[in-house]
């Protein structure tokens, strides 16, 4: 198989990040960015394009395939549910493959609306009440076209009722459904046959993403049995997934079905189910096996920072004592990845210690000798500005009083080792 050109869009979205953070070692799978404005993705794309119109735009299909065209591009992996059904409207205008089911699919994916009509006689569904006629309350506000929790509202009464339906004149009102919530994320290949499925609970949930969810056993069967039912119903290819939540009386009801992997399916693909890669060799044609392991996990998401720096340097000073080495036994770990990054980089490093004891000794218990360019032991006494020769260097020292005085002396950038971070890639 030639590696595959593949554009992630909208590339910063929750699902444009998963989708790399699933692609990005592969062999087989070349991933370009795209945005129609600067956000995350920017920093994490080692290729990436920011002058995609927005869907909106009279042009952006044009464009887009100009830039296929220009890219060779294999395929657009869309990475949000409008887009999904844009892009695959225009498959054929674009030149190039649209990662995603079917049309039809995707069109009764996109709607809760017809999601619920397509497969009310299939599984329990919650009613949806015409505002006019609500006269029991709670209900459950929340968009016919969207996703995350934009829009989503639990109402209380009448006036409440009033006030949010004005501002939300497009959303439903669905009966309100207080029990446990749930994703459960599947994989259908392009047979039909539904490969993979996993329940897990969404233990903690910000704007409609659940940022802590761990694995639940279906002991009972009670999911596989609504999976299939909708694999059975609508015509996936791809990863998908379905979210489903618990009544009072612990029955499951459906609250969506996407056609389109999970921002937190990652809880799989770190026990082997790798929902991107499956979703990409299936659509080149190729089939796939699919292994688990059988361990417990859990995941919890946080916000995380990347940076972009205007420095240039080709050669690196560090310390060793509590900076490559921590408390006498410990790697730094964000250290060993950084001076790793520099090796892939052609960038030199020089170690420049003050170690009290035989340091190339040391450093050959560790097994680390061979990745410094030089090695020089100071003195007790000596000052490390001595020996910086390059001023086009950095330095980093946990010591601020030798950072101080290499910046002093020599103007070059200095770090911490909680400064390590932006030099991280």
């Amino acid at each position: 198989m030639n590696k595959k050109n593949i554009l992630v869009f909208p590339c910063g979205s929750e699902i444009g990040l998963e989708i790399h953070r699933s692609l990005k070692n592969s062999l087989h799978f070349n991933l370009i960015g795209g945005n129609s404005t600067d956000d995350h993705g920017k920093f994490v794309f080692n290729q990436y394009i920011d002058d995609i119109p927005f869907i909106s735009s009279p042009n952006f299909i044009s464009k887009l395939k100009e830039i296929v065209k220009i890219h060779h591009i294999d395929a657009i992996y869309p990475a949000m549910d409008a887009v999904i059904t844009l892009l695959k409207e225009h498959e054929k205008e674009l030149g190039c493959k649209v990662i995603a089911s079917s049309i039809e699919t995707v069109n009764i994916c996109l709607s809760k609306t017809k999601t619920y009509k397509t497969l009310k006689h299939i599984i329990d569904v919650p009613e949806i009440y015409p505002k006019e006629e609500i006269d029991r309350f709670p209900v459950f506000s929340k968009p016919d076209i969207g996703y995350g929790s934009r829009g989503a509202k639990l109402i209380k009464d009448k006036l409440m009722l009033q006030a949010h339906a004005a501002e939300y004149p497009n959303n439903i009102f669905c009966s309100f459904l207080p029990g446990p919530e749930y994703t459960i994320d599947c994989f259908t290949d392009r047979y039909g046959k539904l490969r993979y499925f996993a329940p897990r609970l969404r233990k903690r949930i910000m704007n409609g993403i659940s940022v802590h969810t761990v694995p639940v056993p279906d002991t009972a069967a009670k999911f596989e049995n609504i999976i299939r039912k909708i694999n059975d119903t609508i015509s996936f290819q791809g990863a998908w997934f379905v979210q489903l939540k618990e009544d009072e009386n612990g029955t499951l009801f459906l609250l969506e079905v996407a056609a389109r992997l999970g921002g937190s399916s990652s809880l799989f693909r770190n026990k082997g189910i790798n929902f991107a890669m499956l979703t990409l060799f299936d659509a080149f044609g190729y089939d796939v096996e699919i292994i688990e392991n059988q361990y417990y996990i859990e995941l919890d998401r946080a916000l995380n920072n990347r940076y972009k720096i205007d420095i240039s340097y080709d050669e690196v000073f560090v310390d060793f004592d509590d900076c490559i080495l921590l408390e006498k036994k410990y790697f730094n770990l964000d250290m060993m990845k950084f001076l790793f990054q520099c090796l892939n980089e052609n960038i030199k490093i020089t170690l420049l210690s003050k170690h009290k004891d035989d340091l190339n000794e040391q450093l050959a218990r560790l097994k680390i000798e061979g990745l410094f360019t030089r090695i020089i032991h100071l003195k007790q006494n000596e000052q490390k500005s001595a020996y910086i020769n390059n001023p086009h260097a950095i330095f980093i020292d946990d010591s601020f009083a030798e950072r101080k005085e290499v910046a002093t002396k020599l103007g070059i950038p200095v770090f911490s080792l909680d400064m390590l971070e932006c030099l991280l890639k």
